[in-house]
């Protein structure tokens, strides 16, 4: 039997998101799932790229070991080892591939609810591009009709390899090796746990740091926390912790490992574009590559020679790092608004060397802030607030129809300067002129007062998101609250 996956990604519903496929858990079959894995795989070959193994590792929804076999089911029907990670970090696994030059795959669904899940490829470079991805929807893959029923589950049961526990370990001492065994040494660090991914590996890479750790909110049901919209929840429950606990700071990620989380010793969850260029600041960077939707505070700090604007996605900033580099440029990094860090090639700090890892990662930014503060004597609040004053909100609109809200988009983008300032202006009813329009991805408007509204559609999920900057925390959240209610109205009453 033969299937094109550009007929599979519409039959199904499962389609590309960042860096791999995601979907429902419904929908994302063993046939399915085997059937994306055959044609990444086949396209790598294709590109005569030499390798005998794939290195493959999940999260800890639900959906994930399922997932999982059928991951492994392809990649052993293709005659190439399957080396099971187990469940660890997508960058453990990325890293694991770029030390071994061989291709890799994360099963994860990163930060959305346990109803959906996602296939990561990386290739022995890192994460796929948008290019790969191309040629990944080019693919027709053949397979035995028989290895499935008509669910599209497999008709005989499938079973993993035993767990090769390398990446876990690589990951784990890329901190030590670096920061060194007392870089936390005299801090108490809170870890909210949840459902992460890295919940243990990540408490043991404290504690051999030198911190004495808390361990907060373990979860065995999946808890879809997303560092770009911090659920109330989990801003209450980090102010309660620290107000019953004696903490320097809190830290956590995203489901996979790849969005950080950090906190001040007042529970306060800093801004994961904010933490983005703190980290690049503790690492030396001297070039930053980040979304349009990151705060200008990189730019006003003045602290890098040169910082270049993305579309929204880790793809679009690896281009942009890669074209740095490209041109001769050295200590390369990259951050997105959710917090996730991404470093192009080698960076030194006091004599000791970090190797490249151009895909996110969430622990290496609050080890370095952490590392930083312990060092210089500073709380987390104290080497914030030496960013400049400006501050994002950010909050979306559920389940709203990604056609809704590319019409609400294009409603608003119609290439007029002055057409389209009348109409932002009778939408989000604000009483300002608008400044610039920045369509770079979604619509991103500065107003004359220099605030900013930044609304987007999601890539992987029916939503809408909307980020506004403002000159205070108090104002950025209001002008988004003001915003999203104004959106919800025009899509309801179907004025868009």
């Amino acid at each position: 039997m033969q299937i094109a996956i550009a007929d599979l990604m519409t039959s199904s519903g499962v389609g590309f998101g960042t860096s791999g496929a995601r979907g429902l858990v419904t929908a994302m079959t063993d046939k399915v799932c085997y059937a994306y894995t055959v044609g990444f795989l086949q396209y790598l070959k294709q590109s005569s790229d030499s390798f005998s193994q794939v290195a493959i590792a999940g999260d800890l929804r639900p959906s994930t070991q399922r997932i999982l076999k059928a991951v492994g089911k392809a990649i052993t029907d293709m005659d190439l080892e399957c080396i099971y990670c187990d469940t660890i970090p997508s960058p453990a696994v990325a890293l694991f591939g770029l030390k071994h030059a061989i291709p890799s795959i994360m099963v994860t669904g990163s930060h959305i609810p346990d109803d959906r899940n996602g296939i990561k490829f990386n290739t022995a470079d890192g994460e796929i591009s948008k290019q790969d991805e191309t040629g990944i929807r080019q693919q027709v893959i053949h397979f035995d009709e028989q290895l499935f029923n008509d669910e599209g589950l497999f008709s005989a049961p499938v079973a993993l390899p035993a767990a090769n526990h390398s990446a876990r370990h690589d990951y784990q001492q890329r901190f030590i090796d670096f920061f060194g065994n007392n870089a936390l040494t005299g801090m108490t660090i809170g870890l909210y746990q949840h459902s992460g991914v890295g919940r243990d590996l990540i408490l043991q890479i404290l504690h051999q740091l030198g911190a004495e750790t808390v361990a907060l909110g373990r979860s065995e049901v999946f808890v879809p926390v997303d560092t770009e919209a911090i659920r109330e929840e989990d801003i209450t429950l980090a102010r309660q912790w620290a107000a019953e606990q004696s903490l320097d700071a809190i830290v956590s990620t995203d489901g996979d490992a790849d969005r950080p989380l950090l906190s001040d010793h007042q529970g306060n969850w800093l801004r994961g574009d904010s933490v983005g260029c703190l980290c690049a600041r503790v690492l030396g960077a001297q070039y930053v590559v980040t979304p349009v939707s990151s705060n200008t505070q990189v730019d006003k700090s003045q602290w890098f020679k040169q910082v270049n604007r993305s579309r929204i996605g880790s793809p679009f900033v690896i281009a942009g790092m890669q074209a740095l580099s490209a041109d001769g440029k050295q200590q390369i990094v990259g951050y997105e608004a959710n917090g996730g860090f991404l470093q192009q090639d080698v960076l030194s700090l006091q004599d000791k060397t970090l190797s490249p890892l151009p895909t996110r990662d969430a622990v290496i930014v609050f080890v370095a802030i952490l590392a930083y503060c312990n060092q210089h004597k500073l709380t987390v609040a104290e080497f914030n607030a030496q960013l400049p004053a400006r501050f994002t909100h950010s909050d979306r609109i559920k389940n709203i129809a990604t056609a809704d809200s590319q019409q609400l988009i294009a409603s608003l983008n119609s290439g007029d300067f002055e057409k389209d300032s009348a109409s932002i202006k009778s939408c989000l009813q604000i009483d300002d002129e608008v400044l610039h329009i920045d369509t770079t991805d979604g619509l991103r408007i500065t107003w004359k007062n220099q605030e900013i509204t930044h609304l987007r559609p999601s890539g992987n999920a029916p939503e809408l998101r909307c980020y506004t900057e403002s000159d205070s925390a108090e104002r950025a959240m209001q002008l988004n609250r003001h915003c999203l209610q104004m959106i919800q109205q025009a899509v309801s009453s179907l004025t868009i």
